[in-house]
């Protein structure tokens, strides 16, 4: 079985643990300049880590809901159903000398299918960023048990959430 492994990710300002199996995708396709995707070998999930502008006028709970619900406006989801939302202990998370608060949601959005999300929110408000974590879970990715890599599962998520690591904060601009 393939490691775990760190990675670099946004030009080496941030590294995080990836599960194995992953696949950057910005190797087969286009991806844009805010986002690091990942997907798995052999499944159908993925995994998300976007940069976006700090959505000041949403606080807590409310912040993790927002940007769940946005995602789901911009897949043109035909429903959105939040089922949990529960705060991160910031001392569990590598990003905690920066980071103020910490959600992790789950929940299902109805694109061509149901599918099964988690999303980590980070908010770096010193650096007006919302550091939005997302894996999906697609139905047909919880297939045959006899995959030559097992499909991925939510504590492979949360070491990524809370490996995430800032190498250079000049990413964000001048401070």
């Amino acid at each position: 079985m393939e490691p775990t492994r760190d990675y670099p990710l946004f030009g080496g300002a941030f590294s995080a643990t990836l599960p194995p199996g992953a696949i950057d995708v910005s190797d087969l396709r286009p991806v844009p300049d805010n986002q690091e995707v990942f997907c798995h070998r052999v499944t159908d999930q993925s995994l998300i880590v976007e940069l976006l502008e700090l959505q000041a006028h949403v606080q807590g709970e409310e912040a993790a809901r927002y940007h769940f619900e946005d995602v789901g406006g911009v897949q043109e989801a035909r429903a959105v159903q939040v089922e949990a939302v529960q705060p991160l202990l910031l001392e569990n998370l590598a990003l905690r000398g920066c980071c103020q608060e910490a959600w992790i949601l789950s929940g299902k959005q109805q694109v061509a299918k149901y599918v099964t999300m988690y999303q980590a929110l980070l908010r770096l408000p010193q650096y007006q960023t919302d550091f939005l974590l997302t894996f999906n879970q697609p139905p047909s990715s919880l297939g045959p048990e006899n995959l030559s890599l097992p499909p991925w599962s939510l504590g492979d998520f949360e070491q990524l959430v809370t490996s995430l690591t800032l190498h250079d904060p000049n990413i964000f601009g001048p401070q």
